[in-house]
């Protein structure tokens, strides 16, 4: 099981909100780390660099070691690990500090390519170990020409045994996997691992609470990282606009943003906001706990609406990516 330790920020709050009718009165705290079952501590809000474009990444990074963030979320897809590398190189920040996270991409699911995909990342972020490894979507590609592995998309078992063996080897601290269904996860638990998956990485937010896969992993000891958990591509705003975030904003004098990130964090979830500017960076980091009544409020109004995935990819395939 993964457990929560650490605080992100202890704010004293003593607001008295006209909208909302009542006062609060907190010293509020959220973990900064969650435990892995490696014993190793992750931290619980992450820079994301998906989609950063090239030469703001690694801004964005150093603004982000700058600001206290010690833990950077990328993958061998972003075709940004250079750049990250580089300013990990260039800041006074240990590299033991600083969590790093990349991802197995589709082309290398087959056992005798996942090393070389992993060494290769290694190169470009410049560190000879990850923290932590994901499988980053259950779509194993062929090299041949035809589309992809039937047999090994359903069947992942033998790419985790090689992620397994990087563990042994000390290349990988922990392995986890991303947009993998509750199906998909009771598929592979199934085998005989000796290493269970320690994380899942999702898109959740307003618009895609997830609720069941929540509990679900919480059960069984398995932790959510929120990818896009602003809203996703043209949801920002949208997501900054909720009333009930607007409302609780106002009510605790922090941001919108600040709202969303911490009612994630307070579900029990890694966040991974995604930023390059360095204002913003810094604003998403300052997190506090809610009042239980307004996190109450927020995840009601999040799971009352018909749910709305932000992020469906075109691939060419015969099944449900997400089933």
């Amino acid at each position: 099981m993964f457990a929560i330790g650490g605080l992100v920020r202890r704010l004293p709050l003593k607001k008295w909100s006209a909208s909302l009718g009542c006062s609060y009165h907190t010293a509020a705290t959220l973990p900064t780390h969650y435990t892995l079952p490696s014993g190793d501590k992750i931290p619980s809000v992450a820079l994301g660099v998906w989609k950063s474009a090239p030469d703001e990444v690694g801004r964005a990074v150093t603004a982000a070691l700058n600001a206290g963030y010690r833990h950077i979320d990328d993958a061998w897809i972003y075709r940004n690990e250079e750049e990250v590398g580089a300013a990990l190189a260039a800041s006074s920040v240990d590299r033991k500090d600083v969590w790093l996270t990349s991802k197995l991409w589709n082309q290398f699911h087959a056992p005798e390519d996942v090393e070389a995909a992993l060494d290769e990342s290694l190169a470009k972020l410049g560190t000879d170990y990850l923290d932590l490894y994901i499988i980053h979507w259950p779509l194993a590609l062929n090299k041949d020409g035809s589309y992809y592995n039937k047999e090994l998309t359903e069947n992942p078992y033998p790419t985790w045994k090689k992620l397994e063996e990087l563990v042994d080897k000390g290349k990988v601290r922990n392995i986890g996997v991303s947009n993998w269904s509750i199906r998909r996860l009771q598929n592979l638990t199934a085998n005989p691992l000796k290493y269970q998956p320690a994380v899942n990485q999702i898109e959740i937010n307003y618009w895609f609470p997830q609720p069941e896969l929540l509990e679900y992993s919480k059960k069984h000891g398995i932790l959510l990282e929120a990818y896009s958990p602003l809203g996703g591509d043209g949801r920002v705003g949208d997501s900054l606009r909720v009333k009930e975030v607007q409302d609780i904003a106002k009510a605790l004098d922090i941001t919108p943003a600040q709202v969303i990130i911490s009612w994630h964090v307070q579900r029990g979830t890694v966040v991974l906001p995604k930023s390059v500017t360095p204002a913003r960076v810094v604003e998403n980091l300052q997190i506090t706990k809610l009042p239980d009544d307004l996190f109450e409020k927020l995840e009601a109004a999040a799971r009352a609406h018909k749910p709305e995935r932000s992020l469906t990819p075109s691939w060419p395939i015969d099944f449900d990516i997400f089933e």
